[in-house]
């Protein structure tokens, strides 16, 4: 179950990120545009500079050059703000796409195995304690028979064996509960 859960979230996260990279194509355009515009940006105001040198006219060519310059400037901008709000819903999509699927994972698997935690916990505490291997070895006998059936049994039987104190039954008896609850005897 552990290795199921992990498998899910990992999954989940490679998923997520994948996504993210998909919608991070679509801040291409803006790029292109932030491109496009520093590089008229550039070019008009290399242009206003060298309209600036004409005699007597080159002040009044560099104005509207230098303006034309400031637009394409506002267009790298734009490209710039374009690409900032596709980063945003890249990540706040991949923020939603990772946590919603994780937390219903954790929120699945993550109480029965506390639960599991803390009775393998009590269990092993009994196993160390004074006549918990005697609780154990009850549990074991009085839990599904499957476990039982595939041991020999015993002259007499379980339940006989078990309450004459026979010891290696004990022992076997506890360690089938054990491997019950998921633990090593």
């Amino acid at each position: 179950m552990d290795l199921i859960a992990l498998t899910l979230i990992v999954a989940v996260v490679w998923a997520a990120l994948a996504v993210r990279e998909t919608i991070m194509l679509l801040a291409e355009p803006g790029r292109k545009v932030e491109s496009s515009g520093d590089s008229l940006a550039e070019e008009l105001g290399n242009t206003g500079d060298a309209a600036s040198n004409v005699p007597f006219v080159g002040g009044v060519l560099k104005k509207p050059l230098e303006a034309a310059a400031d637009a394409s400037s506002g267009f790298a901008d734009a490209g710039v703000s374009f690409q900032e709000a596709v980063s945003q819903v890249a990540n706040v999509t991949t923020t939603i796409l990772i946590t919603v699927p994780v937390l219903f994972v954790l929120l699945l698997w993550l109480p029965p195995r506390l639960l599991w935690i803390r009775r393998s916990a009590t269990l092993r505490t009994l196993v160390d304690a004074p006549g918990g291997a005697d609780l154990l070895a009850l549990r074991a006998l009085t839990g599904p028979p499957g476990a039982l059936a595939k041991l020999p049994a015993p002259l007499g039987g379980w339940a006989d064996a078990w309450r004459n104190g026979d010891e290696k039954a004990i022992a076997d008896l506890s360690a089938v509960a054990l491997r019950r609850a998921g633990l090593r005897p």
